[in-house]
């Protein structure tokens, strides 16, 4: 049976992680904002995690974020009816990089840490 849905996301096996691919996946905010939620809530489909984590962007914006995320072994998606839903991989991560999934999820976001709104508005030195 063919699939109405056409997905060339290539995921890499965990053992072909690479750090400086995952670290990268997760520079850009929305695209940590998206791993946060996923974290958070588990197994979401792609339109929830846009509208209830906020992401305001198309979804062909969306979609190439999932795609580096994916590519960089961060995210899986698999395919339900319509839907496409997304997981993190943090069992594979885990085990390729030990607790690093951990420490970047328990870290707070910039813009809610305590004071750094202070500094952000202090002239630099």
């Amino acid at each position: 049976m063919l699939s109405s849905v056409m997905d060339d996301v290539i995921e890499p096996a965990a053992a072909d992680f690479q750090l400086t691919r995952v670290l990268a996946a997760l520079a850009d905010p929305q695209r940590m904002a998206t791993v946060r939620y996923v974290a958070e809530h588990g197994e979401s489909w792609c339109t929830q995690v846009m509208q209830e984590a906020g992401l305001a962007m198309s979804k062909s914006t969306f979609s190439h974020h999932l795609r580096i995320l994916r590519e960089a072994g961060v995210l899986t998606k698999r395919i339900g009816g319509a839907k496409g839903y997304t997981r993190v991989r943090k069992d594979d991560l885990d085990r390729r990089f030990p607790g690093l999934m951990d420490a970047i999820l328990e870290a707070q976001p910039p813009a809610l840490r305590p004071g750094a709104a202070a500094r952000a508005d202090s002239p630099a030195g």
